[in-house]
């Protein structure tokens, strides 16, 4: 069978940039959020913003290696990165006084990837 992954133009560059945000900077963190974004569109991650919520706890950012959804609540101002939004998430994230980037927007900013984390 053969293996299926991104066929999206937006997505696919983004991955590159990832990559060689990586290699440049030397942060495996955006080689494995890049690895994730490589899987089939049926095994992408999707994570609701009460998940978010819940596993904030002391990093300065959040990144998802895939969709935010906006069900649930989130009460701190978390800089969220992920590879797309929801507008309803976008929305929650930006009225609770936090930031929503897109992946390679937030990889020109924090290109060494420190304290950051992953939820899935």
């Amino acid at each position: 069978m053969k293996p299926t992954g991104p066929t999206n133009p937006r997505l696919i560059r983004m991955i590159n940039r990832l990559e060689k945000a990586s290699r440049v900077n030397n942060a495996p963190i955006w080689r494995a959020v890049a690895e994730k974004l490589r899987r089939p569109t049926r095994a992408r991650i999707e994570v609701n913003l009460w998940k978010i919520d819940k596993y904030a706890g002391e990093a300065a950012a959040i990144v998802v290696p895939g969709k935010v959804l906006g069900e649930g609540e989130i009460t701190k101002p978390v800089i969220v990165a992920a590879a797309s939004f929801s507008s309803a998430a976008r929305r929650k994230i930006e009225e609770a006084g936090g930031k929503a980037y897109l992946l390679d927007e937030y990889v020109e900013e924090n290109p060494k990837g420190s304290n950051t984390r992953i939820v899935m």
